[in-house]
Order: structure tokens, then sequence, then C-alpha cells
């Protein structure tokens, strides 16, 4: 007797895990999302408007106090530098952020900036402040979205900020990532974590990314770009690997700028895992942040010394891998997330996940 298990011809958006792909070899948290970082708070302004506007803004907050009085350990990290990441010298410089992290595209970098000054004099003990670092990340929509419309406005990064929350995270066409392509696919908004085993600490690290860049897909270890026919060098003219991929790394380690920055370069390891060449066009940024309470930085303090307690270089490398898997996981999880949009250039397609986890299981069993 013969049996025949009729599939259907695409598959709804879904997370990797919940389509049978484990990423490494650490556990997740319960969101498996940054939010599982305790503090941490994602919030998103999507902007659509017929064919022509896809974009929005993703807004990433390190705690929820006030973090121009209550600074967190920060380091950047660049992988190609083909981008417009404000605020870069003074993390790298001090070694602290003192705002929460803006995404949003190319274009309106200089707006969510300009939010991000009235959200942090707005708050009550900065009424005297005179400088701020506002820090915000980009990648370019404007294949989807009309970019020189210029269509977020401060009011959206304001909306983007008060919507931020903790627990489960909007993935996909959100925020961000609402106009991004990655891998000649619908790219997006994107999340994951891991927590280490307690003999390593019991630490968490969180991941989240905007995916807006090419070169061969690999999921899991398995070449779909080549599978499928397509990826860079296929057709040159018709799968370029330009674009832009922000990567913001989260975690409650006891770390400072310095170890957060060798933290931020694993990071990138994840990025080529999926695929991604860090093209020459493509700008590549970590921004990675500790929320660990010890080592937060007061704006002003009576004593002249900093004293902190941080995880000794020895003790890190269990963070490196679990930086390295969410990153991963977080990149694979905007494209299976992603759904397909009709856009100011043309139509960009979803990932066709049913012929993925074809190929996927094809090659695992």
């Amino acid at each position: 007797m013969c049996f025949f298990v009729l599939l259907p011809l695409s598959l709804p958006a879904q997370r990797v895990s919940d389509l049978g792909i484990r990423v490494g070899v650490l556990s997740s948290g319960k969101y498996n999302a940054i939010t599982d970082v305790p503090g941490v708070k994602v919030g998103h302004k999507t902007l659509t408007e017929g064919d022509n506007v896809h974009t929005g803004v993703t807004a990433i907050l390190p705690h929820p106090g006030n973090i121009f009085q209550e600074k967190v350990p920060a380091a950047v990290y660049i992988a190609n530098g083909f981008g417009k990441l404000t605020g870069i010298s003074q993390v790298q410089e001090l070694g602290n952020l003192e705002t929460p992290v803006i995404l949003t595209n190319t274009l309106s970098v200089p707006v969510a900036a300009d939010a991000l000054i009235d959200y942090t004099l707005s708050q009550k003990g900065n009424e005297k402040v005179k400088s701020v670092n506002f820090v915000v990340g980009e990648t370019n929509d404007g294949y989807l979205n009309d970019i020189a419309g210029r269509h977020v406005r401060k009011q959206d990064v304001l909306e983007a900020l008060s919507a931020a929350s903790d627990g489960p995270v909007q993935e996909g066409n959100v925020g961000a990532g609402n106009g991004t392509v990655c891998f000649g696919w619908k790219g997006g908004i994107g999340t994951a974590s891991r927590v280490l085993p307690g003999k390593s600490g019991g630490y968490t690290v969180g991941v989240l990314v905007q995916s807006n860049y090419g070169g061969v897909l690999y999921v899991n270890g398995v070449p779909v770009g080549q599978e499928l026919g397509k990826h860079f060098l296929h057709d040159q003219l018709n799968d370029p690997a330009d674009g832009s991929c922000m990567i913001v790394v989260a975690t409650d380690a006891p770390l400072t700028s310095r170890n957060l920055e060798r933290l931020a370069k694993r990071a990138v390891l994840g990025l080529g895992k999926t695929g991604g060449i860090a093209s020459n066009g493509s700008g590549d940024y970590v921004i990675a942040f500790s929320t660990a309470t010890g080592l937060r930085v007061a704006h002003s303090s009576a004593s002249p010394k900093y004293e902190v307690s941080e995880l000794r270089n020895d003790e890190v490398s269990p963070l490196f891998l679990a930086v390295i898997e969410a990153t991963e996981e977080a990149l694979l999880n905007s494209l299976f997330m992603a759904e397909t949009v009709k856009g100011a250039s043309g139509t960009v397609e979803a990932l066709p996940k049913q012929k993925v986890l074809e190929i996927y299981r094809r090659y695992r069993n």
C-alpha cells in the first residue's frame, strides 16, 4: 500500500526553529529573541503606503531606565564600512552607549538622530543636557521603497521608541526591515538568542538584525542558494551582493567595551555562515552592549573612579559561540519570516520555504 502526502505549494512565514531547523548546539531563551536579555526592549514603526512606500523604524532599548544617565558598556565592529552608522566615534572612544539604538533606511538617519535628541532631552533628569551621542544605523531599502521621498518622520521614530517592549519580537516585513532585500529574496528584521550552560555562567546573548545583503545563501550549512540557482555571480547583473546588514548584540554578561568588541567580531562569523560576503557596497556593522547593572556608567558621579568586575578573557569563549549561533539564526529568521512585497521598483519574492525545506531534508537525510 502506498501513501502520498500532499505538501502545500507554499508555507506561511515561520521561524526556522518552528520548521525543525536547529542552528548550533546551545539552547535559546524563552522567546529566542534579543529581549531574552533582561531589560532589553524592542519597538517597531512600519510604514507602508501603496507600492511606493515600504520602510520603517526599529528601536532597541538596552534597559528601561534613563540610558543617558545610566550608560551601558558598548562597542562597534565594522566588517565593511559602506554605510552611514552615526554616533560610532564616541562609542569607540568612550566605550559606552547613552541612547537607544535606532535602525531605519539610509536617507532617514538624520531625522532619526533628531528624534533621538528629542527623546533624550524629554526624559526627567536630562533638562540640562547639552550633548547627546545618538546612535542610528541603516540599510538602503531603495529598491522597494521610495527612499528619496524620506517618508520617515520624527514622530515615527518616537512611536517606535514608545512601542518598545520586552517579550516576543515581530520579525520579517516590520520596522526597519519593511523594505529590505536579502540574497535576492525579501529580507527584514530577525532575532534569536542563546543561553549558556550554568557552568559557563548561564549568561544570555541576544541578537537582532536588519538584513539587506547578498552572497550565496546557506541554511544551517545547506547550500540553498546554489541549489535554487539564485546567488551572487550566477547572474551578476540580476543577483548583486551589495546591500547592508545591521547586527545588534545584547548580553547580560559583565563585559566592558574591549571584550564587547571581541564579541561583535564573532557576530560577523554568523553572517558568513549564512553566505554573506560583506561586499564592496555593503555596510555591515555590529553594535554590542552589556546590560550588566554593575557596569552601568553614571553620567555624573562624586567618585573619580569607575570600578568594575568583569569576566576574564578565558571565560568569554562560550559567549563567542553563542553570538555566532544567535546571529546565524536571527538572519535566517529575517528571511523565513518575510513575505513577498510589490514595491517601488518591482516585486521581491519571499524565500520559497517549501523548496528550501525539501532541499534541506534531502541534504540532512
